[in-house]
C-alpha cells in the first residue's frame, strides 16, 4: 500500500528562514531518488539545490516560481511504497520502495549520500501527453487508466544556477548548447553566445528587476541577497558601538616583494594576489591581537575570543555584495590564502556558493579600493568585532627617508567593536598591519 508522505522546506542553516523557489526540477508524476534535487531556491546566502530524502512518485507541488516559503512549509508529497500508483499491481523496476530505501535525513546537495542520485523517470498516461505540472500548490494527479515507465535523459552539465536562469529567461533549451569547459561543462559565455547566434542580439544579460512604479517614485523590494544585506547592516548599526581608525601606508616595498615573490614562482602556479597577502597580514596581526577575533554574547555578557580566524572578504557580484568565508585563514600561508580566494571568488560570481561558505566568519577584508576610492568607514560584518577596509594603492607624494619622492601609498581604515576593545588595542592592530605592509620583513617575525 503506497503511503503519501510531505517533504517540508528544510531549514538550511545559518537561521534562515525563508526561500524564494527558483526553478522547480521535478513535475508530478515523476519518479524521483532518494536524495534527488527536487526544487532550486535562493535563500539571503546563496541559491542551493534541495533534495527529497524520500523515493517515491511526487504527487503534488506548492508553491510558484518566483515566490517565497518559511522554513517548514511544504515544498512537495511523495508516494512512498511498492505499489504501482497507475495499475494497483506490483512496481515497476526503479519504482519506490520502503524497505529498500525509506528517508535519507539528507538536506542539502553534497551534505551525506555520496552516491549520484538516479535518472528521473516521468509517469506518463499512454493515450495522450502528460499535462505538465501547474505552478503554485498543487493536487495530487488524478489516476490514469494505464501508464507506462518512460527513461528521460540525465541532467545538463551545468553547474551554475544563473547560467541556468539566464537560459530559462532567454528560452534557450540547455540540450542544445555545446559546453566548453571542463567535461564539457556548459559556461555563461556558451549560453550569451547561443543567445546571440539565435537572436542576433549583443551583450546578454540577465532580465533586469521591475520596480514598482506609483506616485511616491520606484519602489524595489528589499528581498533576496540586497534584503538580507540590509537587515544584517542595520543590526550592526542597532547592536554595535562601533569606532573607526585609519591610517595612510606605504606600500612600495609590498607591491615590490609581491612582485618578486611571483617572479620567483612557477610560471603555470597561480600569482599570489595583493589581497592575499593583506589577508595573511591580517591573520598575523590578530594572533598578536586575539580581541578583533571575538563575539560579543549579549546575553551572557561576555566577549568570546575565537580560537580560529575564518575570514571573509568582500565580494561584489551581480547577485550584489556577499563574503565569501576562507576557512582557518591562520593555518594557511599567503599563496594558499590567494588560491582560496580565488576558488571561492569564482563560485561567487557564478552563484555556486553555499551557506556554509558565506557564514562563519570572525573577522572580514574588504578591499573597496576596486573602486577606486581611497577612504571608507565600513560597518562590521555582524556578529563580528572588527573590519580592516583597503583603499586602492595610489601613487603619491611621500617623504622616504627624508626625501620627498613618488611612492606607492594606501590607505587603511579599522572599524571596530569598541564593548571588545579601547583605542590602544584597535591602534595597536592597525599600527602593525600597516608597519608589515611598509617593511614586509617584519611579517617573518610572526611566520
Amino acid at each position: 500500500m503506497a503511503q503519501v508522505l510531505e517533504f517540508k522546506l528544510p531549514d538550511l542553516g545559518e537561521g534562515l528562514t525563508e526561500a524564494e523557489i527558483v526553478r522547480w526540477l521535478v513535475e508530478v508524476g515523476d519518479v524521483v531518488a532518494v536524495d534527488q534535487p527536487v526544487v532550486e531556491v535562493e535563500t539571503a546566502k546563496a541559491m542551493v539545490e534541495v533534495p527529497c530524502p524520500y523515493k517515491g512518485v511526487v504527487t503534488a507541488r506548492f508553491g510558484e516560481e518566483g515566490s517565497e516559503l518559511p522554513v517548514g512549509a511544504p515544498l512537495l508529497t511523495v508516494a512512498v511504497g511498492s505499489v504501482d500508483p497507475a495499475s494497483g499491481g506490483e512496481a515497476p523496476e526503479g519504482a519506490p520502495s520502503t524497505e529498500e530505501d525509506g528517508a535519507s535525513g539528507n538536506v542539502l546537495v553534497g551534505y551525506g549520500t555520496a552516491a549520484p542520485a538516479a535518472r528521473r523517470r516521468r509517469l506518463r498516461p499512454t493515450p495522450a501527453p502528460a499535462t505538465p505540472a501547474r505552478r503554485g500548490p498543487a493536487t495530487p494527479a488524478s489516476p490514469a487508466p494505464a501508464h507506462t515507465v518512460v527513461a528521460v535523459q540525465g541532467p545538463v552539465a551545468v553547474i551554475s544556477p544563473l547560467v541556468r536562469r539566464l537560459a530559462r529567461q532567454h528560452g534557450l533549451d540547455l540540450g542544445q548548447v555545446v559546453g566548453t569547459g571542463r567535461d564539457g561543462l556548459i559556461l555563461r559565455t556558451d549560453v550569451e553566445s547561443a543567445i546571440r547566434a539565435s537572436s542576433g542580439a549583443g551583450a546578454v544579460g540577465e532580465a533586469p528587476v521591475s520596480p514598482r512604479v506609483d506616485k511616491d517614485g520606484e519602489r524595489v523590494p528589499l528581498r533576496g541577497v540586497r534584503g538580507a544585506v540590509a537587515e544584517k547592516l542595520s543590526r550592526s548599526r542597532r547592536e554595535i558601538p562601533d569606532a573607526t581608525c585609519w591610517v595612510d601606508a606605504d606600500a612600495t616595498e609590498l607591491m615590490a616583494a609581491r612582485a618578486a615573490m611571483n617572479a620567483a614562482g612557477s610560471v603555470s602556479g597561480p600569482k599570489i594576489s595583493v589581497l592575499a597577502l593583506l589577508a595573511r597580514i591580517c591573520t598575523a596581526a590578530l594572533a598578536r591581537f586575539p580581541d578583533l577575533n571575538s563575539t560579543v554574547d549579549t546575553e551572557a555578557r561576555e566577549i568570546v575570543r575565537l580560537p580560529e580566524v575564518h575570514l571573509g572578504f568582500a565580494a561584489q557580484t551581480e547577485r550584489g555584495l556577499v563574503v565569501p568565508v576562507v576557512r582557518d585563514a591562520h593555518q594557511r600561508s599567503a599563496e594558499s590564502i590567494g588560491e582560496e580566494i580565488s576558488r571561492l571568488t569564482e563560485a561567487a560570481r557564478e552563484g555556486r556558493l553555499t551557506p556554509a561558505q558565506l557564514t562563519g566568519g570572525t573577522f572580514t577584508l574588504n578591499n573597496y579600493g576596486v573602486f577606486g576610492v581611497d577612504g571608507s568607514t565600513p560597518i562590521i560584518n555582524h556578529p563580528e568585532a572588527a573590519m580592516l577596509g583597503v583603499g586602492r594603492i595610489v601613487a603619491k607624494p611621500w617623504v622616504h627617508e627624508g626625501e620627498l619622492a613618488v611612492r606607492q601609498v594606501v590607505q587603511l581604515s579599522l572599524t571596530f567593536d569598541h564593548r571588545v576593545c579601547d583605542g590602544g588595542t584597535a591602534g595597536g592592530f592597525l599600527r602593525y598591519v600597516a608597519d608589515c605592509v611598509e617593511r614586509p620583513a617584519v611579517l617573518l617575525r610572526s611566520l
